[in-house]
């Protein structure tokens, strides 16, 4: 089917015989025939058993992301269009389609590509260079499979702007794709109201991973006083104030982020209630906890600590700490919502890092609930870093 034929060493391609996607270069033997970094290619084992077509980039250690399994099959139009509606029939199955993440890269079968949907705008990021050639067509079948369902797409916004573009020897870009609009876009989410800068906010412009995490901390907080850390445009401290928090405290080291937070709370009438302080978390905790504060529930939200496995122990010390604080500043009896979003803390780890927290700061700790990413961000299995969300909801207890 496709020319160039991609062979891997004896004893290697185990991720991608186990359903992964990817081929890493140390895993290949030799590669027959002449290509184009993006090209399709034909994967074979060792022995030449058939295992799939995939896009092939020398610059990347992902050498070659697995695109069909199936010998017979074509990456066309037609094939296109199948994995896009697969996508959006899943996500009007399991979430609110007001906002949400309508295609999550290789959970989707679209290794590399990542598109948000914010009410009537499309956000999209392209991480790989093979997507990359197709992102025109996927987006033109999005938008129709889109607009079928009533959905008319005002406006499509790049934000490939991630230094792990380089790693794929791509540019780093950002930009409209097509006509310009009004790049602040309101949503909805959870009942709370927010704009959403799809060109200057973090990522894509909004944490939607987040969704059903924020959801769960509402009950949580009527009549309560509530801290909320790394608050980025105030998502937590927002679902606190809506569902009646007496007072709410977020802070975050963006000014920028504050300021916005500030106006999304004016925006659902909350701004009694709720203050945005600009701060890093790690001076100011310590200093609450000097000045005899004490709140109901505290919510620890952070930025992956660690982005590679090599920096994982400071990843650690640095979640021990926050967490540690963080329980120091519960009244007794109060709640703990924290998370890792680093796919490299894995969830044992995690686990015992807020164990050695809790014993530091001479707290139990009962688990309320744990979770994970929103569903629109689906976890597939044998593709581990699909899965990078792990959130806990404790009821922290003083010692007997």
């Amino acid at each position: 089917m496709y020319h160039t034929i991609v062979t891997l060493k004896k004893g290697e391609g185990r991720t991608v015989k186990g359903g992964g996607l990817w081929i890493y270069d140390n895993e290949i033997e030799s590669v027959m025939g002449t290509f184009e970094n993006g090209d399709l290619v034909t994967v074979h084992d060792f022995d030449g058993y058939f295992l799939g077509y995939g896009f092939i980039n020398t610059h990347s250690k992902i050498r070659v992301r697995l695109m069909s399994r199936k010998k017979e099959q074509v990456v066309d139009e037609v094939f296109l269009e199948r994995r896009v509606r697969s996508a959006w029939e899943y996500r009007k199955a399991v979430c609110d389609t007001g906002c949400c993440r309508v295609l999550f890269g290789e959970a989707d079968f679209l290794p590399g590509l990542v598109v948000d949907k914010f009410s009537d705008v499309l956000v999209v990021e392209s991480l790989a260079l093979g997507i990359d050639r197709l992102k025109p067509t996927i987006l033109e079948i999005l938008k129709k499979v889109l607009l079928e369902d009533g959905i008319t797409v005002r406006g499509v916004y790049e934000r490939s702007d991630a230094k792990v573009r380089e790693q794929e020897g791509m540019e780093r870009w950002k930009g409209f794709l097509g006509a310009p609009f009004d790049t602040k876009v309101e949503i909805v989410e959870n009942g709370v109201r927010y704009l959403v800068d799809v060109e200057d906010g973090q990522k894509t412009g909004f944490f939607l991973d987040q969704k059903y995490n924020r959801l769960a901390i509402q009950r949580l907080c009527k009549g309560k006083r509530v801290l909320d850390c790394f608050t980025h445009t105030g998502s937590f401290a927002l679902n606190a104030a809506v569902a009646g928090a007496r007072e709410v405290l977020g802070v975050d080291a963006s000014e920028v982020g504050c300021r916005q937070a500030e106006e999304n709370a004016s925006l659902n009438g909350v701004e009694d209630r709720v203050r945005f302080q600009c701060a890093d978390v790690f001076e100011l905790l310590p200093r609450l906890e000097q000045q005899g504060e004490a709140f109901d529930v505290v919510i620890l939200d952070p930025p992956a600590f660690t982005k590679s496995r090599s920096s994982i122990k400071n990843a650690v010390k640095g979640y021990r700490e926050i967490n540690l604080r963080g329980m120091r500043l519960v009244r007794n009896g109060g709640y703990l919502a924290t998370c890792s979003c680093s796919h490299f803390m894995d969830p044992e780890l995690f686990a015992k890092t807020l164990k050695e927290a809790a014993r530091g700061a001479h707290r139990r700790l009962r688990q309320v609930e744990f979770r994970t990413q929103a569903c629109d961000h689906p976890i597939l299995w044998a593709a581990d870093q699909s899965y990078y969300l792990k959130f806990y909801i404790f009821q922290v207890c003083e010692e007997l």
